[in-house]
């Protein structure tokens, strides 16, 4: 089974519609499954809140958002949204989305986890930020058709060190289904977490690591991307199966060897 290959465009269209269909077909050359934009409601921010300027800079509409799925449809490639509220979690259902993505934070959203298990099929939940208590808390909500529990360290950027991927296998233990959301700052991590068995990763995605914006430092290029993909794709195929077979080659030497040297 391949790899579900996430391409976190995020908020890295700085609010620039024609910015953020380019990287949809960009996310699309480079191999991406999904193309994953953030939607909220900028409003509920704080007077206060450093970033608030920004929010509404780049939040997206309920026209952006059919917009954008449309796009999507046109090029062949899945559209993914992290909804961060019950009425644009309504807004997929209207497109007739069938899979949502949860930010780390909302783990601990019982109302909106409530609404999303009694609406999608597919569930991708980032575990940042989060217990393991947290996490079964959340699981025993979103009883839902395919749950993808995603190791998260919400630390922008993250260090090599402190990404540690064995808890992927901890997760297990709530879904069958785990893989990884990344934010370090290279695409290291990822490749590991697919050797390790990740079954969908997800990386931020830009067209230039020098545009305004926190995101821009961990995403990658779509040359990057590009050659993440094709990496994947050589991990799966070097680990190939859990059995245990003799090539034709090997049969070959087996014979010469066992009936030349074994007696």
């Amino acid at each position: 089974m391949s790899t579900i290959v996430i391409s976190e465009i995020g908020e890295n269209h700085l609010g620039d519609m024609s910015l953020a269909k380019t990287m949809i077909q960009l996310s699309k050359k480079a191999g991406a499954d999904y193309a994953k934009f953030q939607i909220y409601d900028p409003h509920k921010t704080s007077n206060d809140d450093p970033e608030r300027e920004w929010f509404f800079k780049v939040a997206l509409s309920r026209a952006n958002v059919s917009d954008l799925i449309k796009k999507c449809g046109e090029i062949g490639i899945k559209p993914l949204f992290t909804v961060w509220d019950e009425v644009r979690a309504k807004w997929c259902l209207e497109e007739g989305l069938d899979a949502i993505k949860l930010a780390s934070f909302h783990i601990a959203d019982r109302a909106l986890l409530e609404i999303i298990a009694g609406s999608f099929k597919t569930v991708f939940l980032s575990t940042g930020m989060s217990s393991m208590e947290d996490i079964k808390a959340a699981v025993e909500i979103l009883k839902v058709e395919k749950l993808y529990l995603l190791h998260c360290v919400s630390d922008y950027p993250l260090k090599h060190e402190n990404v540690n991927l064995r808890v992927m296998n901890k997760l297990r233990q709530f879904s069958e289904h785990v893989g990884f959301s990344d934010h370090t700052i290279d695409t290291t991590a990822i490749l590991a977490a697919v050797s390790l068995g990740a079954e969908v990763v997800e990386k931020h995605f830009t067209i230039s690591k020098d545009l305004p914006g926190t995101d821009h430092i961990f995403s990658a290029t779509p040359k990057e991307f590009e050659n993440m993909v094709h990496e994947i794709r050589k991990i799966e195929l070097l680990l190939g199966m859990s059995v245990k077979t003799i090539t034709p080659f090997e049969i070959e030497h087996q014979e010469f060897l066992r009936t030349r040297f074994l007696h």
